[in-house]
């Protein structure tokens, strides 16, 4: 089964090729939308989690600073990371479809 990362980095090899026609633009543009609020509940749960590890290390270790840096040594916070830069890929993707379909609408629109 695909992760929702998995996903989003299949879009994002595509649109890397930057042979994209404008309807396959509009396709992707709207697939993603409608991803993106999987990404922000993933991210959501993830820093849920990450949260609950943090409040446990700062519950064992008496210096804040030094039970910030075993909680981000800990695979929930790697998993947090993954998820908070899948959402920031997401939304980018999102914005550069957006321009892109903008600059082709231009295009056609100074042809005709």
């Amino acid at each position: 089964m695909k992760t929702l990362r998995d996903m989003i980095s299949e879009y994002q090899n595509e649109l890397a090729t930057g042979d994209l026609m404008p309807e396959r633009a509009a396709t992707i543009l709207k697939e993603i939308s409608a991803l993106y609020g999987n990404v922000l509940d993933e991210v959501r749960k993830r820093q849920m989690e990450y949260n609950r590890v943090l409040k446990d290390v700062y519950d064992e270790e008496p210096k804040a600073n030094r039970a910030k840096l075993k909680a981000e040594i800990t695979p929930e916070f790697e998993a947090y990371l993954k998820a908070r830069d899948t959402d920031k890929l997401t939304l980018e993707m999102i914005r550069a479809l957006k321009y892109f379909l903008r600059a082709k609408e231009q295009e056609y629109r100074e042809a005709s």
